[in-house]
């Protein structure tokens, strides 16, 4: 089996020493999910423990030697030839036999790529970025598809050239072509400027420099190539995926921030590789790294990199993905992947062109609008006889009444979606809101799904200790001063009894010890770094009561007393990382002032309960806290005698070296010799800051019949805390939890509890939903999407893009999927409606979203009432345009019935275009501007909004409603015109002019009949219409009679 390095996770493995277990294998490997620092459970012939990490070894003390143990016995690395193997294959050759692997995405089976720096690696793709949909040869292509798909334009593309052929000719040529060729050019510009905008967005990231090892001028970030060694400063952005060689850490160690990449905010720690870390760049030529193929996981990674006859494995620890930031220091990388191969490009999908609902239910009616008047014309042919060239009438009637089926329905419709995405950009209560999709701005209105990122998107990822407890009494607040002055005297401390004070000073003791934060100088300004932002606030906290962390390295820890200045110094001996598994963290430390040795323990309150001694309010406190929405965490402590400790040491090195189930045997031991008759010191409360407005939204958009789930790539406890305050989840309101689920028969019965179950909430981790979609697809969506809410956790973001799909093709709704990370990328272009946030997590998120807000309260207003304006609006000046065509398509058609059924034209030219455009386009558009409802209404009953989801407003039943009042008002206008002027030739002008006027004036009449809010816009554009008519008088002598007797009578 391939070389390879593990290490304990913090969030997926059982309490594993991270400082003291780090073991190299020489037979398998496999690296599991959700965190850089895991350990998996492998065996292995050659595990060697390390304990802790001294500043990099140099060259030399790899050389000539089969093992290499660090000056202070800590650290044992076995070094072996391409050769070396147990079974005669040599470890290299097996690189790719990547077996059990945990994480969401197993590594490919293809070959395996050397990259040596500075050399000619072999041809890999361009490190370009390119979100753009077109380029110059498919453009055009791709364009008249899109366009030509619907039906609208493909029956009047049809209708135009038909008037090529002299014999199917009526009237103008231009009366058919132009009004295509104007929508065609509207699109295609429109799409144009949407694509060039993306480009220019590319070419900023392309465009960024970067220092590379070997040339004088920087290298932009599309030309960089596999073998570069780049040097990345602090805050700078990853251009491609990288192997860690050498850190400005003299432990090689640096921090790295993957919010763009797997969502989470909490810094990684990354390890520079110790053959290259003080390695002079000039050599790094003598290097050789060995890499799988590329893979789509983020969380796992196997390699092995040479120099000279020292080989050391790769693993996830050592590398720097694309879209990563280096969050300290500087350092250097070695490029591997580039392109369309790093782990973020194949983590996201293609944008695609996104049709609305709206549009897909207007196709539909086109088409029935297109069977009426094929029937239509069969009936007027048929009973004129079927006489002469019958098939030609047939067509020239098809041709008649196009009109029918309105191209102007689709400029409309474009013309409206940019005003709706005008008034949303320029909605003062959503400031800096941007519509980068103005196609689908009905869909807003129509949403029936909401998957929604929980870091950044629900909450600010802002923690806050808000609160402590000790037994009989609880701080918070400005009650935090008296907790100040009890810390005060800590360093002094020598007990004589257990009173409030010193409960209090052994808990903040406790807190400062207890955790896996790293405090950082820069510019004079302390900050901490840390794996969980909930580690963080704590560490904050105590300082502000008067005990700060000041320095803590692999081995020791340093703490500072605010009123004396004093330092006290422990030594780290174990540390057991937290994970979502244990849900608890410890740690062993040694005072050499007072020769005392304590284990400290913090965690969840389920587990912590069978861990420190009785007590009486525990539990009563715990559930206070969690009704106040705070995320909870109980700390215990235990005195070690140095036997006690010796004894554990001596079992938990043997459990360490075991092959077979491993962890489990570390766990038990832990267990067994420290987890046992805890002293409780007391229990905490962190707050999570919700963003604004969060627990308001979310009960808007549940009462609007929204059904809302959240994937987060984050722990179990932490979404179902998040999804509680945030009350996503009512309070009291059961929460069914499926997690580490690897077996088939408890996922089936997992499915019929919840079938049985309806009215819960399903809380599920990322392992056991990729069960579910590969063993129980169809049966899982089916009960999940009738779930009040759905909450899943450690999910990548190619789960997250499933999701999507898969809800919106079982249940054919409109789903929306909101975030704000690069990891929801995918997400938000798999959705029907995708929504960015501008947030701590950059922009990508927001570029590539449909729409972009700052703020997830924004989101409602965004629904509601946009939405509701955008859809109700839409359907009524759609329904109002079939109207406007089948009105005078009625009249065509009366007229041909009363001359024989003779395929004539009643209108024609100027009145034919003009009808459609100068004459009732501006009345007729101006209903986008209608409102059915207020604001304030609309927010304040968003039952309304269940109405929308509904379709009602353009439906079968509503279209139908419209061609009866079409067919009604169309025959009586023709039919009184034609009884009043008559149908012969030399009054046919004049029965023109009345039936066109009539039917004009009609449409006027109509559109103020419809609008329900009036505004100054609707006022001018009937008088102004009416003026543009009287106007064109004089210009219409060609095809009616009306200006001709207007002059005859005004001339007596």
């Amino acid at each position: 089996m391939p070389l390879g390095l593990t290490e304990s996770d913090k969030t997926q493995q059982p309490l594993i020493d991270k400082a003291s277990t780090i073991t190299y294998n020489t037979t398998s490997t496999s690296t599991t999910a959700a965190d850089s620092r895991r350990i998996s459970s492998a065996s292995s012939t050659s595990a060697i423990t390390l304990r802790t990490m001294p500043p990099a070894p140099t060259l030399k003390d790899f050389a000539d030697m089969d093992e290499y143990r660090s000056p202070n016995g800590d650290i044992a690395i076995r070094i072996r030839d391409d050769n070396d193997s147990e079974d005669g294959v040599p470890l290299m050759s097996k690189i790719d036999d990547n077996q059990d692997h945990e994480s969401e995405e197993p590594e490919p089976t293809g070959p395996s790529r050397v990259v040596v720096p500075f050399a000619k690696n072999g041809k890999f793709p361009s490190n370009a970025i390119s979100n753009a949909k077109y380029n110059p040869i498919t453009f055009l292509p791709i364009i008249l598809y899109e366009q030509f798909k619907f039906f609208i334009n493909l029956y009047f593309l049809i209708v135009a050239l038909s008037q090529i052929v002299p014999s199917l000719q009526i009237g103008y040529l231009s009366s058919y072509v132009l009004p295509l060729a104007f929508v065609l050019f509207v699109t295609m510009s429109k799409e144009a400027l949407d694509d060039i905008s993306r480009r220019r967005r590319d070419a900023e990231a392309n465009k960024e420099g970067y220092e590379v090892v070997g040339k004088v001028d920087f290298v932009r970030a599309r030309d960089l190539k596999v073998g570069d060694l780049v040097f990345i400063k602090k805050d700078q952005r990853v251009p491609a995926d990288m192997i860690l060689l050498k850190s400005s850490e003299a432990n090689g160690e640096t921090f790295i921030r993957t919010d763009q990449l797997d969502g989470e905010t909490d810094w990684k720690l990354r390890i520079a590789c110790p053959l290259t870390q003080s390695l002079p760049d000039e050599t790094m030529s003598s290097i050789q790294i060995t890499a799988t193929a590329p893979s789509k996981s983020i969380h796992s990674f196997l390699g092995r990199i040479s120099l000279d006859s020292a080989n050391l494995p790769l693993s996830i620890d050592n590398t720097l993905w694309a879209n990563t930031v280096l969050a300290s220091g500087h350092a250097i990388g070695c490029v591997i992947y580039t392109g369309s191969e790093t782990r973020q490009a194949m983590n996201t999908s293609k944008a695609r062109a996104k049709v609305g609902l709206l549009e897909l239910e207007i196709n539909s009616l086109s088409k029935i609008l297109c069977i009426c008047v094929f029937l239509l014309s069969l009936l007027l042919v048929g009973l004129s006889g079927f006489r002469g060239q019958w098939y030609i009438s047939i067509f020239r009637f098809l041709v008649l009444f196009s009109s029918i089926i309105p191209v102007s329905l689709r400029v409309n419709l474009d013309l409206g979606k940019s005003v709706y995405a005008y008034l949303i950009e320029h909605d003062k209560s959503i400031p800096e809101t941007i519509v980068r999709t103005s196609t689908i701005p009905e869909d807003l209105g129509r949403i029936e799904y909401l998957l929604t990122d929980k870091t950044g998107t629900l909450t600010q990822n802002d923690m806050e200790l808000k609160k402590i407890h000790v037994g009989t009494v609880s701080y918070a607040g400005e009650a935090m001063d008296e907790v100040a002055q009890y810390v005060s005297g800590l360093a002094q401390h020598t007990r004589s009894r257990r009173d409030i004070g010193v409960r209090v000073r052994d808990l903040v003791f406790a807190l400062a010890v207890c955790h896996n934060v790293t405090p950082v100088y820069e510019d004079g300004e302390l900050s901490y770094q840390a794996a969980s932002p909930d580690e963080i606030a704590i560490v904050k906290w105590t300082e502000t009561v008067g005990l700060t962390l000041a320095r803590r390295d692999r081995t020791s820890i340093a703490l500072t007393y605010a009123a004396s200045k004093a330092e006290q110094r422990l030594e780290i001996l174990q540390i057991f990382p937290f994970s979502s598994e244990t849900k608890r963290m410890g740690i062993v430390v040694r005072d050499s002032v007072k020769d005392e040795i304590w284990f400290f323990l913090k965690g969840a309150d389920s587990i912590m309960a069978r861990i420190v001694q009785k007590n009486d309010w525990l539990e009563e406190e715990t559930g206070n806290m969690a009704r106040e929405g705070l995320r909870t965490l109980v700390i215990g402590r235990k005195k070690l005698t140095t036997e006690a400790y010796n004894v554990f040491l001596e079992k938990y090195t043997a459990a360490s070296l075991v092959l077979k189930d491993r962890d489990s045997e570390m766990l038990r031991v832990v267990s067994e010799y420290l987890e046992k008759d805890l002293e409780l010191l007391g229990l905490t409360g962190v707050e999570d800051k919700l963003q604004e407005n969060v627990k308001q939204s979310l009960e808007l958009l549940r009462n609007a019949g929204i059904k809302i789930w959240m994937l987060t790539g984050d722990k179990v406890e932490t979404a179902r805390c998040v999804a509680v305050s945030a009350k996503l989840v009512p309070r009291g309101q059961y929460i069914h939890t499926i997690a580490g689920m690897t077996r088939n028969e408890i996922a089936f019965d997992q499915l019929e509890y919840l079938r049985t179950k309806g009215d819960c909430c399903l809380l599920i981790d990322g392992e056991s939903l990729a069960l579910f979609l590969e063993v129980y697809r169809k049966e899982f969506i089916e009960v999940a999407v009738t779930l009040p809410a759905v909450i899943a956790c450690r999910c990548s973001p190619t789960q997250k893009a499933e999701i999507a799909k898969l809800i919106k093709t079982w249940t054919k709704k409109r789903v929306c999927c909101i975030g704000d990370g690069g990891n929801d990328v995918s997400m938000i272009q798999a959705a029907d409606v995708g929504v960015g946030i501008v947030g701590k997590e950059g922009r990508q998120a927001s570029l590539a979203a449909d729409f972009s807000i700052l703020q997830f309260c924004y989101l409602t207003k965004l629904l509601v009432w946009h939405g509701r304006n955008s859809y109700k609006q839409s359907a009524k000046l759609a329904q109002f345009i079939i109207h406007r065509g089948l009105i005078i398509s009625v009249a065509q058609a009366v007229y041909s019935i009363s001359s024989s059924f003779e395929p004539l034209a009643l209108y024609q030219g100027l009145l034919l275009v003009g009808y459609a455009t100068i004459y009732t386009m501006m009345p007729v558009f101006s209903m986008v501007l209608d409102r059915d409802v207020d604001e304030d209404l609309a927010e304040m009953y968003p039952e309304l909004y269940k109405e929308l989801t509904e379709g009602r407003s353009l439906s079968y039943l509503t279209f139908f409603i419209w061609v009866l009042i079409s067919v009604y008002q169309g025959a009586i206008i023709q039919g009184i015109a034609q009884i009043l002027v008559g149908l012969d030739v030399d009054v046919f002008k004049m029965m023109v002019s009345v039936s066109f006027t009539a039917l004009f004036l009609n449409e006027l009449l109509m559109v103020a009949m419809e609008i329900i809010t009036w505004n100054k816009i609707m006022v001018a554009t009937e008088i102004v219409t009416i003026g543009a008519y009287i106007a064109s008088l004089p210009f219409l002598g060609d095809y009616y009679g009306m200006y001709l007797a207007f002059v005859h009578y005004a001339s007596g």
